[in-house]
């Protein structure tokens, strides 16, 4: 957020007073920005809107995190980030005590459900990918049933997505997984939900809407008159 200040004038000089992650009370001062008023001015909304918005996120995934506090889970983001905005998204689900999944489609490979269905089977689905690939790169496949949680670890995926599965579900498909492969818990998962979801066994618990949707925070920037050169 700072650094939106210094683009716009690089002689504004910028003094962080909290660390990210760190928690604060409402009413609390974050920074200190001294510089000409027009380009404070021009900075302000921009500055604002981030720094509101990535809060936000940071605070949507501590609310996550401690809920599932004292469980194996880790709480981890996906792709559904606002354009432009992925990786300080992303950095702000870190300070918010959350994991990043893959940034792109780069440096993971993520089989649905269309894909399942294009190549025929979860095997065929699975072999395709490591195909192109290779052993370096995490494969994981999101899968519906037992049936298909089976036939993707037989394929050797090495993480199944538990997708929009109920806690019965997912608490099943933990013990015939037993190991094999890692398990994320994903779909419709809510602070109400999610320690219950945890609580299945699952590794990973996904969640889209920290990014996407987090309400942001209310920051607000109040000038204060240094004397004429500040104008």
């Amino acid at each position: 957020m700072l650094r939106t200040f210094t683009i716009v004038d690089p002689e504004v000089h910028t003094e962080s007073l909290v660390q990210d992650g760190a928690l604060v009370e409402a009413g609390s001062l974050l920074a200190i920005v001294t510089g000409s008023a027009r380009s404070l001015l021009a900075a302000e909304r921009v500055a604002l809107n981030l720094l509101g918005q990535l809060s936000g996120v940071a605070t949507a995934t501590r609310e996550l995190v401690d809920q599932i506090a004292g469980t194996s889970a880790i709480l981890v983001d996906t792709r559904k980030t606002v354009p432009g905005l992925r990786a300080l998204q992303k950095a702000s689900v870190q300070a918010g005590g959350g994991q990043n999944h893959r940034m792109g489609l780069y440096d993971a490979v993520l089989i649905k459900d269309n894909h399942i269905a294009v190549a025929g089977s979860p095997e065929a689905a699975v072999k395709q990918a490591r195909d192109a690939v290779g052993p370096g790169t995490s494969i994981e496949i999101e899968v519906e049933s037992t049936e298909q949680l089976e036939a993707a670890i037989a394929a050797g995926a090495d993480i199944v997505m538990l997708d929009n599965m109920s806690v019965n579900e997912m608490r099943e498909a933990v013990l015939i997984t037993d190991g094999r492969c890692r398990t994320e818990a994903s779909g419709g998962i809510t602070i109400a939900t999610v320690r219950e979801v945890a609580k299945t066994g699952v590794d990973m618990i996904s969640v889209g809407w920290i990014t996407h949707s987090a309400p942001a925070l209310d920051v607000a920037l109040d000038l204060e008159y240094l004397g004429p050169e500040s104008i």
